[in-house]
């Protein structure tokens, strides 16, 4: 993986049958460690119908699910491992993204380093990023096109709960920093919310993409 000479083709769960996707606004769900491409697509009933959902399986497998690159048990990682697979997504997306009238990325977990990172190498190309409880990807690499970035105010949504056990501070301290620094950034912490997602989360996030991303010209 991470190699641009031949084009990644994940497993993916649409949300359309193909000859509904033209002419949409799409987003592509990144699901978090050991979990699977069938995990988010759940979200489905909560996000506005006018989207176009594209769910991807992470090219790793790992106990019961799939991982996007090798995580330690205190979270450390290769930043070139994350990349790599952040630069296959990309080649991926090529592929499909003429299609839709906008790409949105989102990202649970794990997948939040994933739809950062995919941004943050292509930041003019997606229209808004959506991280749930989940952190970017720190350390200096040439894939990253921060000053882009910022340059394309590259509209964030950052959820997570205060009661989070997973994601570690160092990790979110980063974030923190990375997006108040680069991005046009919705931050919001709920309360008694742990490493997971809950409707008024969702309800969040609904507001956050019908405030960002043109949709008045889509029907459902």
């Amino acid at each position: 993986m991470g190699s641009m000479t031949s084009v990644w083709k994940p497993e993916v769960v649409w949300s359309r049958p193909e000859e509904e996707r033209a002419g949409t606004p799409l987003i592509v769900l990144f699901h978090g460690y050991m979990s699977h491409e069938r995990d988010l697509i759940g979200l489905a009933p909560m996000l506005p119908p006018e989207f176009t959902l594209a769910s991807v399986r992470a090219p790793h497998a790992i106990g019961p699910g799939f991982a996007w690159f090798g995580l330690a048990s205190d979270l450390s990682y290769s930043t070139p491992e994350a990349v790599g697979a952040a630069a296959d997504v990309v080649g991926w997306l090529d592929t499909v993204k003429d299609q839709f009238t906008s790409v949105t990325l989102l990202g649970f977990s794990m997948g939040m380093a994933m739809a950062t990172s995919v941004a943050r190498h292509r930041p003019t190309e997606i229209a808004a990023v959506v991280g749930l409880s989940g952190f970017a990807v720190e350390g200096e690499n040439d894939f990253f096109h921060d000053d882009a970035v910022a340059s394309a105010g590259l509209p964030l949504f950052w959820g997570r709960g205060d009661a989070d056990p997973v994601i570690t501070e160092a990790k979110i301290d980063f974030t923190n920093r990375w997006a108040n620094a680069k991005t046009k950034l919705t931050k919001m912490k709920y309360a008694n919310l742990a490493h997971s997602i809950n409707p008024t989360e969702m309800g969040h996030v609904c507001e956050f993409l019908r405030q960002t991303i043109p949709l008045a010209a889509v029907e459902a």
